[in-house]
């Protein structure tokens, strides 16, 4: 873990402040009028806030992968981010983003409500695979519900509005963001990495883990609190973002010893890293509108998750 972990410290400490000069009009601190302005309220709180998402959705997808032991997982599985997006889209729908705290706080509820319906029906048993039904059944509904409110949005504005945000971006994004994702990212981050040495043990197979102690529901629970956190935050403050968490542990896997607690921080800081690098690339396209986000790490994730698929179907022929 220590080397991977320098090694992605030491990219993100090269990438981070490039991503400051980085955009349509590459920043020049000494020659740029309002250069400092520009970089403490703008720039940097846009750098600061994809690394807080991209350190969650990372740790979130390793901490997931290891969970269900399957390499092709990801936070959306758990239905939490569908579910968070449900909750800021009913927030668009009503109009109440006039207040630029009511959005986020939405979003959040709408990922607590994700969070307890998963604890509700399979919290008790920890049973991985009815675990895995819920969530799939959480994120079908979240996105039945998210689909209908855009089929009957009361105006082509809120339509609008509802769809730029579901495709995920960090533009305009200021210091308030920041403060609302921080803490709650950071928590998060820190429950998946308790659940480290308890993900471990669920490798060998659920009754070996029971044997060393591990309790399946009370790792569930930490496992739905990390995660909730982590991706709700995330979709609090920039909309969906999806493939970072089921990319970021296959590209940090071969530099770890690939047992679940070695991989999750190192995830983390690989997760920052893929979101601030795509991010820039987004910002300095030479295109007529900034390219969202989330569309980009699709574009990226989607031909990665083919290249995953081929390759398992390969190891099993």
């Amino acid at each position: 873990m220590n080397r991977a972990v320098a090694i992605f410290a030491a990219l993100l400490a090269l990438a981070l402040p490039l991503s400051l000069l980085a955009g349509r009009v590459w920043l020049d601190p000494a020659g740029t009028p309002n250069a400092a302005v520009i970089l403490a309220e703008l720039r940097l709180p846009r750098a600061v806030l994809a690394i807080i998402v991209g350190a969650g959705l990372g740790a979130s997808g390793a901490a997931m992968q290891g969970y269900l032991r399957n390499p092709l997982a990801d936070p959306g599985l758990f239905g939490i981010a569908p579910g968070a997006a449900l909750g800021a889209v009913v927030a668009l729908w009503f109009g109440y983003t006039v207040s630029p705290w009511l959005l986020p706080l939405f979003a959040l509820i709408g990922a607590g409500g994700a969070m307890a319906l998963l604890a509700a029906i399979a919290g008790r048993t920890g049973g991985i695979a009815l675990f895995t039904l819920a969530g799939l059944m959480v994120a079908s509904l979240a996105g039945a519900l998210t689909a209908l409110a855009i089929s009957m949005a009361p105006n082509a504005f809120a339509m609008s509005e509802i769809v730029m945000w579901l495709n995920g971006a960090l533009t305009d994004r200021s210091w308030r963001e920041v403060w609302i994702a921080a803490p709650l990212v950071a928590l998060g981050v820190l429950l998946l990495w308790r659940s480290g040495r308890s993900l471990d043990a669920l490798t060998l197979g659920e009754p070996v883990a029971r044997s060393l102690g591990v309790n399946p529901a009370a790792l569930l629970w930490l496992l739905i609190a990390g995660v909730g956190l982590t991706v709700g935050a995330g979709v609090a403050v920039a909309g969906i973002i999806g493939f970072v968490g089921l990319i970021v542990p296959h590209l940090v896997r071969p530099l770890t010893d690939r047992r679940p607690s070695q991989l999750i921080l190192p995830s983390a800081l690989a997760g920052a890293l893929l979101v601030l690098v795509a991010d820039c690339v987004v910002r300095i396209l030479p295109l007529v509108t900034e390219l969202r986000l989330g569309i980009a790490l699709s574009l990226l994730g989607a031909p990665f998750f083919l290249w995953l698929l081929l390759r398992m179907r390969r190891g099993l022929a």
